[in-house]
Formats: C-alpha cells, structure tokens, sequence
C-alpha cells in the first residue's frame, strides 16, 4: 500500500515539474518576443506579402503572449486586402498554432481534471456533470467561442483536450472558429 501512494506522489510530481517547466519555457519565450521586438519585426515583414503575412499572423493570434500584434498586423492587412483571404490564410495559420498547442496541452489537462476527480468529496456529482450530454455542448461551444476570440486560445484546447475531442476534428473546428475571429477582426479594421 506505502508503495502505491508514493509511486502516486512521484506521478504527481512529475506532474507538476513538467508543467512548472512549460510555464518558465513560455515565459521566458514571450520576455525574449517583448525585449527584442522579434514578433513585431516578423508580422511588419511579411504584412506586405498579404497570404504569407496573414498566414504568419495567424500563427500568432492563437497564444496569449503574441495575440496583440498578431490582430493589429491581421486588421492591418484587412485593410488593404481582402478581408475573406486575409482570414483564409490567417485561418489556416492559425490552425497551425494551435496544433503546436494542442500537442502540448491536449492530454495534460484532462490528466490533471481526472486527478482532480479521483479526490473524496465532490467526486459524484461532478461526474454526473462532466457525463451531462448538455454540459459536453455547452462547453464544447465555450471552447469555439474562444478560440474565435481574442482570448488565449491555450483555454480552449484545455476544454477540447477536457472534451477528448481528437486531432481530425479538432482541425475543421479550429479553422472554422479562428476564421469566424479573423473576419470579424477584419470587419472592424476596414470600418475604423
């Protein structure tokens, strides 16, 4: 028994040293992106080559950390482009960004809810919530809406990796909502 609850308290160590790890990782990557302006030099670049410009930033508008220039260079380019392709290609990259995220967040969350869930308590009323068909399209809606949005898209690939929603739909569903975002950010530039 002593040695079942200690492989669990490596696990969750484990756990936590790896998450510990991505946090410093991405913080020490968006200092590097804030101090030498290396973003803001990339999307000003290719803003002036519109599909790889759109593409490029769309990769960005799905962090936290690069979202802010990411949809001043896509309204930029709506502008002066159009404002359908400046979303196709800011879709698609878009879709790429959060793959990369995905890959790392998907599985990670959801491993850490169901340690969560396996704690005393509140244990079975929050299973019979998380098997609610109506909680699963609540939330798998919350999930598109943010990805559409401004917010960091690491919040909805947490729900979708939360939902076990697996990588051939989350792709269409990634591009769909991130397309719906870039057309309404570009709709707003072309009207200011």
């Amino acid at each position: 028994m002593n040695t079942i609850s200690q492989e669990n308290s490596q696990h969750d160590n484990s756990f936590i040293l790896k998450d510990i790890f991505v946090i410093a990782v991405s913080i020490s990557f968006a200092i590097f992106l804030a101090n030498t302006n290396f973003l803001v030099n990339v999307l000003t670049k290719t803003k002036e080559l519109e599909v790889v410009g759109s593409f490029v930033a769309g990769m960005f508008f799905t962090s936290i950390f690069t979202t802010a220039p990411a949809i001043a260079t896509l309204g930029e380019i709506s502008q002066s482009y159009s404002v359908l392709l400046t979303a196709l290609f800011g879709a698609m990259g878009a879709v790429l960004g959060d793959l990369i995220i995905f890959r790392f967040i998907r599985d990670r969350f959801s491993d850490h809810l169901t340690e969560l869930v396996k704690h005393k308590g509140f244990k079975k009323r929050t299973r019979v919530l998380f098997h609610l068909k109506a909680f699963r399209w609540i939330t798998f809606l919350l999930g598109g809406l943010i990805l559409a949005s401004p917010f960091p898209d690491e919040i909805a690939i947490s729900i979708f990796g939360f939902l076990h929603v697996k990588t051939t739909w989350f792709i269409p569903i990634s591009f769909v909502f991130n397309f719906v975002g870039i057309v309404l950010i570009g709709l707003v530039a072309t009207a200011i």
